[in-house]
């Protein structure tokens, strides 16, 4: 029998944990069950923290965790999947393909940056999306201390108000300071369509983050989107055009494309539908999890938001319910009923809240130290000892951060 994971974010790197930790406690052999994990490389990616100055150091190992395991590595990106055969088609790094036939499936495919079709954002907008973008962006920062000072060369617009947005804008201060120098007059400007800066923080939190704009003097224009980039600058759907040669793009996710693939019902994230076991009804034998998936976290009408802290708990109950299908053992329903944000403000220190109602519970230095021991320890893989990390994949005891 073998169990195929696509992804090595982090809901593919806990599916392949979880499910070769039920493996182990049903004394079932690796050559009984195998459990392959494809992705084009054996690193985790620490995406929450792409944001952050030297973001090439923002990767975790994984070769040697798997292997404690006996979980398979596989190296390709998979490029299609055919769902009555039960097989992936994978594409190797010297370009060959190969065709790996599974019993069980489970897709951690992740999600990718929304673009959409404006004029001049794919040639002149930057992200922190991937690996790649955020060292591109990183190369450009540095790469503006070799031009003169001019508006253009000061000026960063950051467009999306929400999360990753707020994250991006509150860090820029202090890392266009130590590459510019102190003296240097630089701005920071986000724009949002929304009316409210982060509208889904909701009231709570909002005046917090506004104070923190307000320290570090970052700017806003709300109720106005982007029109179109050109080297000059940005035009904003009210008219204005802002002289800048930096501007980010942090407005909207959507799942991985290779979800389309799978033939059923999507959301207008274009994540697969799941029950609670987080199946992918009416396709035998898939599962998806993570930022691929719709699942409901509990009974209240509350459902898994595309990030870190959903995905660990759900690729645990994903791996966990594709390997006990296939040893005949019961599956558990997925459920993660704590919810907290711990949103990083740079120098202005951060913000936790707690609850779907977002209630602050913490905010400047506290917060930040909160938001420094999960960005640097716990989302970060296990050791590479087979009891630590097949423990860390329990599905009932994986970290709601």
């Amino acid at each position: 029998m073998r169990l195929a994971i696509i992804g090595a974010g982090f809901a593919g790197m806990y599916a392949a944990l979880s499910s070769a930790r039920l493996r182990d406690i049903r004394g079932v052999s690796p050559d009984d069950l195998q459990i392959a994990l494809i992705a084009p490389e054996p690193t985790l990616v620490v995406r929450p923290r792409l944001y952050e100055p030297e973001p090439k150091t923002l990767t975790a190992p994984l070769l040697d965790v798997l292997k404690s395991v006996d979980v398979d590595y596989i190296q390709g990106s998979a490029e299609t999947i055919d769902t009555d055969a039960r097989t992936v088609q994978i594409m190797t790094p010297k370009g060959a393909r190969k065709t790996l036939s599974y019993d069980r499936l489970v897709v951690a495919t992740g999600s990718r940056l929304f673009r959409p079709n404006i004029p001049g954002l794919a040639e002149h907008a930057f992200s922190v999306d991937s690996l790649d973008d955020a060292v591109a962006l990183d190369k450009h920062l540095h790469s503006l201390a070799d031009r003169p000072a001019s508006n253009g060369r000061d000026t960063v617009v950051v467009a999306g108000g929400g999360f990753t947005g707020i994250e991006v804008a509150t860090e820029l201060p202090a890392r266009l300071r130590n590459i510019h120098g102190k003296e240097a007059k630089t701005r920071v400007i986000i724009i949002d369509r929304n009316v409210a800066i982060a509208p889904d923080m909701g009231e709570g939190p909002r005046p917090i983050i506004e104070e923190a704009l307000h320290r570090l003097g970052v700017e806003t224009r709300l109720g106005a989107g982007v029109a179109s980039l050109d080297r000059s600058g940005v035009t904003l759907s009210t008219g204005e055009h802002i002289e800048t040669e930096t501007v980010i793009w942090a407005a909207g996710m959507r799942a991985a494309p290779l979800t389309a693939q799978i033939p059923t019902e999507r959301d207008n994230f274009g994540r697969l539908l799941v029950d609670r076991n987080l199946r992918v009804p009416g396709i035998a034998g898939v599962f998806a999890t993570g930022d691929a998936a719709r699942a409901a976290c509990d009974d209240e009408g509350n459902y898994a938001l595309m990030s870190c802290q959903h995905a660990t708990r759900m690729g645990a109950f994903a791996g966990n319910n594709a390997a006990a299908e296939l040893l005949g053992v019961s599956t558990k329903p997925y459920h993660q009923r704590a919810y907290v944000t711990c949103l990083d403000l740079g120098e202005a220190g951060a913000l936790f809240t707690r609850g779907w109602e977002r209630k602050v519970e913490m905010v400047g230095d506290a917060a930040k130290k909160t938001k420094q021991e999960i960005n640097t320890v716990w989302i970060y893989p296990p050791r590479a000892e087979r009891a630590a990390a097949l423990a860390s994949a329990d599905p009932e005891r994986v970290t709601d951060l």
